[in-house]
């Protein structure tokens, strides 16, 4: 398959397979084919292994500014659109600034020259076509591993035409229930086809690889699991998964405890709350019996509202 914006005219970027042309109309990603981003910046906070040492020094400087970190590119817009997202305002309300293909290339060899570790491209799918060009473009200057974040609601064929273009995913593995994958994300497929999706992840970058001086990822999967209130038992499920059909040690696992209610939670009461230390105490227990012990948790402490970036001054864009 290949990745051209001749897609944009029946999208089928997404597994949402919406097919419409997003030249005239707004597709299930709720965007046109105008490439629009809200924030290109580095960015401390990802895992220890993305971000580095900076996500450990003290962010209080007088100019804000640490060495390092990962250079984090946000598109606006999402695939999947869950109802909870903490960046709404981007995926929702699709916060952001139009820009040309040839400005994305620019922000790119920008990010690197800020002395970013890597380029972190989070929600990318809906703008691959521009994004693919632009990577092209800065392909004999840009010396960072690529990595794609997104919600690992992807298709496979997608991930397929990304062979030469990625060198470490970070996906979610969000539910395992196709109840809860519909009630907050509207997608009761969501689990069969991020499964697949990150099946064919780990064949395609193989075990993760570090750099042996700095302990950054180099290369492989990172795969995230946001504990939600109330859902333990689909945690359960799906570290169960990952036990069963993913390769020992062909991946990293994160799991992550930052759920914070969101600004229409009331339409949505039984997560209408944070994540209590004892749910996310059982299933870091359940992963650590399970032998899932390579890779991240996060501190309880991480549930706070200042780990979203300030999309609305649209920094580096």
């Amino acid at each position: 398959m290949s990745i051209s914006f001749s897609l944009y005219e029946q999208c089928t970027l997404c597994p949402r397979m919406c097919r419409i042309d997003r030249r005239t109309h707004t597709g299930a990603c709720g965007c046109s084919n105008r490439l629009t981003a809200a924030r290109a910046a580095l960015h401390y906070w990802e895992e220890p292994c993305i971000s580095g040492n900076a996500a450990l020094q003290n962010n209080n400087s007088n100019t804000g500014q640490i060495p390092g970190g990962s250079g984090t590119v946000f598109f606006s817009g999402c695939t999947l659109r869950c109802c909870y997202c903490q960046n709404y305002t981007i995926s929702q309300e699709n916060l952001g600034k139009e820009i040309t293909v040839n400005r994305l290339a620019d922000i790119f060899l920008s990010i690197q020259a800020q002395g970013a570790y890597n380029l972190n491209l989070v929600t990318p799918t809906q703008f691959l076509p521009h994004i693919v060009k632009a990577l092209a473009m800065v392909k004999s200057e840009l010396n960072l591993p690529v990595i794609y974040n997104c919600s690992g609601y992807e298709r496979v064929e997608i991930i397929d035409a990304l062979h030469d273009k990625v060198q470490i995913y970070l996906p979610d593995i969000k539910y395992f229930s196709p109840d809860l994958s519909w009630r907050y994300s509207r997608a009761n497929d969501y689990f069969d086809v991020a499964s697949k999706a990150i099946l064919r992840m780990i064949k395609q970058t193989g075990p993760p690889v570090f750099d042996e001086e700095t302990g950054r990822l180099k290369q492989g999967v990172l795969l995230r699991h946001m504990v939600l209130p109330g859902a333990i038992k689909d945690s359960f499920q799906i570290l169960h998964w990952m036990k069963e059909y993913l390769p020992e040690k062909s991946f990293l696992i994160s799991l992550m405890s930052q759920y914070t209610p969101f600004y229409h939670a009331s339409d949505y009461p039984e997560i209408n709350r944070r994540v209590t230390i004892y749910e996310y105490r059982k299933v870091v227990d359940e992963a650590i019996r399970l032998g899932l012990t390579h890779g991240f948790m996060q501190e309880k402490s991480s549930a706070k509202e200042e780990y979203t970036p300030p999309f609305s001054t649209l920094e580096g864009i």
